[in-house]
């Protein structure tokens, strides 16, 4: 019996066929609507955030689903997740923050950090703490708790405002600059998963390493490789029941076989 993969689902969604649509909103929302508890706990629980988050990624224009290749489901997720919390973002407009930060502040301030430390630093950007953060990169909470702690203390002497929560609070600042900072040098996202699934050979993770002490957007890329592992390994599919609403905003009704996209988009 053939498997239904990701690849396929993207395929089925680009040709408008219920199928992708359906196991998209099944498999995928629940992730969205992890995302949204996590970094907007505050709109947590609005239903009609989620539904217009769910028609924003959905939109052609969205790229979302474009052929990419033979995508692996954690880039999709990795990919999915950017474009949730752009699309929030663009639905109301998070505070600025007091105390502003920047990346060539918090690249000063963690000069000496290695590699890992830089990620554990980060996490503290991605809303994570030190519990979490142990979690995700796999490393002892005590030692979570150590680099971000540090990681607080040398910005502190860095900048001229400070506050005890200043690289959560400028976390999505920091996300975009860093996204949009690739360089011919940075790395593909298949290198990370090769190291996350213990596929790296020693060369190979000494030169990622060694990279990774000088690129906060490859930083930043791994640190989302690791978030959608665990956020695929605690993941909870909507029922059929509860996927209808859902499809139903996307102009799909339980008996029809094909998204109404005109319907849709005639708002």
């Amino acid at each position: 019996m053939a498997v239904y993969t990701c690849y396929d689902m993207m395929a089925d969604c680009r040709a408008n066929r219920r199928e992708g649509w359906a196991f998209f909103i099944t498999q995928y929302l629940p992730l969205c609507r992890g995302l949204l508890a996590h970094y907007f706990p505050e709109r947590a629980a609005d239903t009609e955030l989620l539904g217009r988050v769910a028609v924003a990624t959905c939109r052609p224009e969205s790229g979302l689903f474009a052929d990419r290749g033979l995508a692996l489901e954690r880039e999709f997720v990795a990919d999915l997740r950017q474009h949730v919390l752009a699309a929030v973002e663009a639905d109301r407009a998070g505070e600025v923050a007091q105390a502003p930060l920047d990346l060539a502040t918090l690249t000063a301030a963690l000069d000496g950090f290695t590699p890992v430390e830089r990620q554990a630093a980060w996490m503290t950007t991605m809303r994570y703490n030190a519990e979490d953060t142990a979690r995700i990169l796999r490393m002892e909470q005590k030692t979570a708790e150590s680099v971000q702690e540090r990681s607080g203390e040398a910005v502190r002497q860095q900048v001229d405002h400070w506050s005890s929560d200043i690289l959560e609070a400028n976390g999505a600042a920091l996300g975009r600059a860093a996204a949009t900072g690739k360089t011919d040098s940075c790395l593909p996202g298949r290198a990370f998963l090769d190291l996350l699934d213990g596929k790296m050979t020693w060369r190979r993770r000494q030169d990622m390493e060694f990279h990774l002490n000088t690129c906060w957007h490859c930083v930043d890329h791994l640190c989302r490789l690791r978030e959608v592992d665990e956020l695929l390994r605690l993941n909870q599919p909507l029922t059929p029941e509860e996927a209808l609403p859902y499809l139903a905003l996307l102009g799909i009704s339980s008996e029809d076989k094909k998204p109404l996209w005109k319907r849709m988009f005639a708002r």
